[in-house]
């Protein structure tokens, strides 16, 4: 397990040897642990692109609440999502540590790259079978069915979601609404392999 310095985010290099280990027979999964307000989440590396600093996010005119607006990302618009929003919380607010996550979505069997916020990037930590529980059915104001499960670390839980079933269809229509007044698609394909900003130090620098 690595710890992150404030200033540090996952490396391109760090984050496809950790999705080559995930892909492998082995017990453990990595996760990238993020925090919002003061309770820890995670999402399966595999599922993560890139983190960003926090840029410029230009809002589009009638789009659910939690739907910030887009970035202009290396020439792809894409959409970022305010995970305290969708979460019931208040909204992220600009900070130091305020970053975008760069995910992979799967919507109706189709891969949509979404952002979404955070106000900070944790670690990138390993988990065996064994330091998962079931998702509870009290206890947490989200939806059962956005949980993978529980992941123990020594004294704290974390809460391990489960991204592709968060968004519906409806969640996202303006984004194919958007994509056919373009005359085609925008934002689903940012490039084939995952990129990230050149001189972050690497994890646990």
């Amino acid at each position: 397990m690595q710890k992150l310095p404030k200033t540090a985010l996952p490396t391109q290099d760090f984050i496809e040897e950790a999705a080559m280990e995930t892909a492998g027979v082995n017990v453990m999964t990595q996760y990238l642990t993020f925090r919002l307000g003061q309770e820890i989440f995670a999402l399966d590396i595999s599922k993560v692109r890139e983190v960003l600093d926090l840029i410029t996010i230009t809002k589009v005119p009638r789009t659910p609440e939690f739907m910030r607006g887009v970035i202009n990302l290396r020439g792809s618009v894409v959409p970022v999502v305010d995970l305290r929003l969708k979460f019931g919380m208040s909204a992220t607010e600009s900070s130091l540590n305020t970053c975008i996550i760069i995910t992979e979505v799967q919507v109706d069997n189709e891969t949509v790259v979404l952002g979404a916020l955070a106000d900070a990037v944790q670690e990138v930590l390993d988990l065996d079978a064994g330091s998962i529980a079931p998702p509870p059915r009290i206890g947490t104001r989200l939806r059962t069915e956005f949980i993978k499960g529980m992941g123990r670390q020594q004294d704290r839980f974390i809460i391990i979601l489960d991204i592709d079933r968060m968004f519906s269809t409806d969640d996202l229509a303006w984004v194919k609404q958007d994509e056919a007044a373009e005359g085609g698609p925008r934002h689903r394909s940012i490039c084939p392999e995952r990129r990230f900003p050149e001189g972050l130090p690497p994890v646990g620098a």
